[in-house]
């Protein structure tokens, strides 16, 4: 063993590993009663790992998300939705929120865009996305902190 072989926390802890999916699960489940949809919460899984340059789950959550029937188009354009028309009402409230809890920036800014959120949101999409965002980002952790590599896939 060398000291820059990865250390896979997921296969240290079975029983942690499989905790956090479980989370997942149960937040996934949240998201689908609170009606979000499926393509959104991959949307927002691919603009968190964005942010914390994960490689791996970017890999994985826009695969996903384009399987889910999100496009390129916005895909290409998520790290700048701000910017664009390309996103509605629910999807940019939603983005904000993820982007508040995965940057945490500070206090004022962090109520100001949450509250603009709850506008537009129902407290259980609100909830929902919240738990959402703190899920991806505890899955982004495991997955940099084990330098899960990305794979070539044939086209």
């Amino acid at each position: 063993m060398s000291l820059s072989d990865p250390f896979f926390l997921d296969k240290s802890d079975a029983d942690s590993w499989k905790a956090l999916n479980a989370f997942s699960l149960k937040v996934k489940a949240a998201g689908e009663a609170a009606g979000l949809e499926y393509r959104l919460i991959e949307l927002l899984n691919v603009r968190i790992s964005q942010i914390n340059g994960c490689a791996f789950c970017l890999d994985m959550h826009t695969r996903q998300a384009i399987e889910a029937g999100e496009n390129t188009q916005r895909l290409a354009v998520l790290s700048v939705w701000r910017e664009t028309t390309l996103f509605n009402d629910i999807e940019s409230a939603a983005l904000a929120v993820a982007e508040a809890a995965t940057t945490l920036p500070d206090s004022e800014t962090r109520i100001a865009e949450l509250a603009a959120s709850r506008l537009v949101l129902t407290d259980a999409q609100f909830s929902a996305v919240q738990w959402a965002a703190i899920a991806m980002n505890a899955f982004n952790r495991v997955s940099i902190l084990s330098q899960h590599p990305v794979r070539a896939r044939k086209a």
